[in-house]
């Protein structure tokens, strides 16, 4: 076990560098039978393509996927479906200065120890351009989800804070995600946050954000207590995108300073089902799915790239001052958008089918 492989039934193995040819991933245990090609993928993968505006990394990468494997005539086959994306806009050079030196922040020095070396090109294998390839497996995933339930189930992120500036929830709007380059669901805040982030990518800066996510359509059931309860693997799963230090589901740290009686989410029943009058367990208990929305939130802190020299020093103990050139996103949280939908698209579809395996039959 390396930690390059997620999920159990649904499983995903990804590969490649920052720098190195080309990026990729092996997915295992697609449903077989669904229909698939290049272009159910890659309307997400161009959700998180680098260079599409002033406040991402400029590094130039068409982010075009090809399949090699587990489809034919135009479905899937239940065989391992081989992904593989080429990068083309590699800058090598821009980290020639730290190919010694660690830089604050990063996985430099960790990989150091931990490997005896490292790739310093870009990150190597820390790089978050290795997100890409969560992205195509989870465009699967989602076509996954539909196919096993034969009914859509909607995931969808926005980014509700940058640095300590947050959305209005009552101006929240999903449509306005798609017209700002922040993902922002709230008009007026994209609005502040431009002049804002333009004014920390000027100074050689960066700042995080807050993600959220949710999963609409999620049936009741889903989860395997006690130790792998779908909550503790979307936690699991979140934490390991790049960049995240928090997650929390539901009303999460929120709910620390509520009351029993305000916290439970008190139930009644409406046309012979089950209906919640709130939702701030985020849609789990007991580590299974109830059949709410699923509510996550993410923390990233600010990307670790940025002009502004930094106390550091080198593989031979040398302490020095290092910044940090090249092409980097002066705000991580905004790309993290696409990633954490893709990894809740994954894990759901993992435990719909251990659901299945399991049980032999999927909650209605």
């Amino acid at each position: 076990m390396a930690g390059n492989a997620w999920g159990t039934l649904f499983r995903f193995t990804t590969f490649g560098e920052s720098h190195g040819p080309a990026i990729g991933c092996v997915v295992d245990g697609a449903p077989p039978g669904m229909l698939l090609d290049e272009s159910d993928i890659q309307p997400w993968l161009d959700k998180r393509r680098p260079g599409q505006s002033r406040f991402t990394t400029q590094r130039r990468e068409p982010d075009r996927v090809r399949i090699l494997s587990g489809v034919f005539e135009g479905h899937t086959t239940g065989t391992p479906i081989g992904l593989v994306i080429e990068n083309q806009d590699a800058r090598s050079n821009d980290y020639s200065d730290i190919a010694h030196a660690f830089r604050p922040g990063h996985a430099d020095y960790t990989y150091w120890k931990k490997y005896g070396r490292r790739d310093w090109r870009g990150g190597g294998r820390a790089s978050a351009r290795e997100t890409a390839m969560r992205v195509a497996a989870g465009a699967i995933a989602r076509k996954g989800l539909d196919f096993v339930l034969g009914r859509p189930v909607v995931i969808r992120g926005a980014v509700i804070q940058m640095g300590p500036h947050a959305i209005d929830r009552a101006r929240w709007d999903w449509d306005e995600v798609a017209r700002n380059p922040f993902f922002c669901p709230d008009a007026q805040a994209a609005k502040d946050w431009e002049p804002y982030l333009e004014s920390i990518r000027k100074q050689g800066s960066s700042i995080g954000a807050v993600v959220e996510v949710e999963a609409l359509g999620v049936p009741a059931g889903l989860g395997e207590p006690v130790y792998d309860k779908l909550d503790a693997d979307l936690a699991k799963a979140m934490m390991g995108i790049n960049a995240v230090k928090g997650v929390e589901i539901g009303a999460g740290f929120g709910a620390a300073a509520l009351r029993g009686e305000e916290n439970a989410d008190a139930m009644r029943m409406a046309q012979g089902q089950v209906a919640f009058l709130s939702n701030n367990a985020g849609g789990i208990l007991g580590g299974i799915s109830t059949g709410q929305p699923i509510v996550l939130r993410l923390a990233l802190k600010p990307t670790s790239s940025i002009l502004i020299p930094q106390k550091t020093v080198n593989d031979e103990g040398q302490e020095l001052e290092l910044s940090t050139t090249g092409r980097h996103d002066p705000c991580v949280g905004i790309r993290a958008v696409p990633v954490a939908e893709a990894m809740l698209a994954t894990t759901l579809l993992d435990h719909l089918l251990r659901q299945r395996g399991q049980c032999g039959n999927l909650p209605a």
